[in-house]
């Protein structure tokens, strides 16, 4: 099985559980620095400690050090999690999400094509809703509106698996995350930064004036739900006895958001956070 982004919080997360269940891996991570790398590291040390985890530190727009790797590894199941993260950083550095996220995710699909999988899940994210103001989204709502560079980065990864999905036959998920958060998680995070700051008894920045609703995701919920998934490749000759499924008509392919459909208005996030802390 090969992992991407497996320094980062859900890729370790995941890695984790399965390498204790007895599953051999291979992570391939960049170990960027788009938040302390010493973290990174340290998720990677842990990992290292299982015989049947291998590592290679590479970015995914290198096609040929990515080839070499993979194809010598020959995974069935490829979970694609790695993606340059962050709404707000993409404002300031946006060829670096068209890099990252397009092209490296348009290798992955070229590998998992050309080693034929058994099943490619591949990390998107809530974001791609954008401008739809419906209190709970459905994967078979419209998504033309992206607020973000991220998202349209997202977006555009969504389009592209499905295109070859429908070519060569790949049987591919598509997950949209919403606002994960848990133990070893990212310290980019609202929830850490709003944390260091009550225990500094610094200011919190708060957009619109704190009127928001966001959903937030346990890490455990979203490693179980992969975890479940990994054995659930759609298929296109199958018809689905699911309401609202994405699965779609013309390939193997499908969309799954992994949320918990409970709003929580930032306010009263951030109010607990206080009672707790102070």
């Amino acid at each position: 099985m090969l992992i991407t982004g497996s320094s980062g919080f859900i890729g370790f997360s995941l890695a984790l559980i399965l390498l204790k269940k007895g599953h051999k891996i291979l992570g391939y991570d960049s170990i960027n620095n788009y938040y302390d790398i010493n973290l990174k590291l340290s998720r990677n040390k842990i990992l290292n400690k299982f015989k049947n985890f291998s590592f290679i530190k590479g970015e995914l727009e290198d096609q040929k050090k990515l080839n070499k790797n993979v194809l010598n590894f020959k995974p069935e199941i490829i979970i694609h999690l790695a993606a340059q993260a962050g709404v707000r950083y993409s404002l300031d550095a946006p060829r670096k999400y068209l890099s990252s996220n397009i092209i490296g995710t348009f290798n992955i699909i070229e590998i998992a094509h050309k080693i034929k999988v058994k099943h490619l899940l591949i990390a998107s994210s809530s974001s791609v809703y954008g401008a739809n103001n419906q209190s709970v989204f459905k994967e078979t709502d419209k998504t033309d509106n992206q607020l973000s560079i991220y998202a349209a980065t997202k977006k555009s990864t969504e389009s592209i698996a499905h295109s070859y999905s429908s070519l060569w036959k790949i049987p591919i998920t598509m997950l949209r995350f919403f606002t994960v958060y848990g133990p070893w998680g990212r310290p980019d995070m609202a929830y850490f930064k709003f944390t260091n700051a009550i225990i500094k008894n610094k200011k919190i920045d708060v957009y619109n004036k704190g009127e928001m609703y966001r959903d937030f995701t346990y890490i455990d919920d979203v490693t179980r739900s992969i975890e479940l998934l990994i054995n659930k490749a759609p298929s296109q000759n199958k018809k689905s006895n699911y309401k609202n499924d994405s699965l779609s008509s013309v390939a193997p392919y499908r969309i799954i958001n992994i949320g918990n459909q409970k709003r929580v208005y930032l306010k009263d996030f951030i109010n607990a956070l206080e009672k707790k802390i102070r």
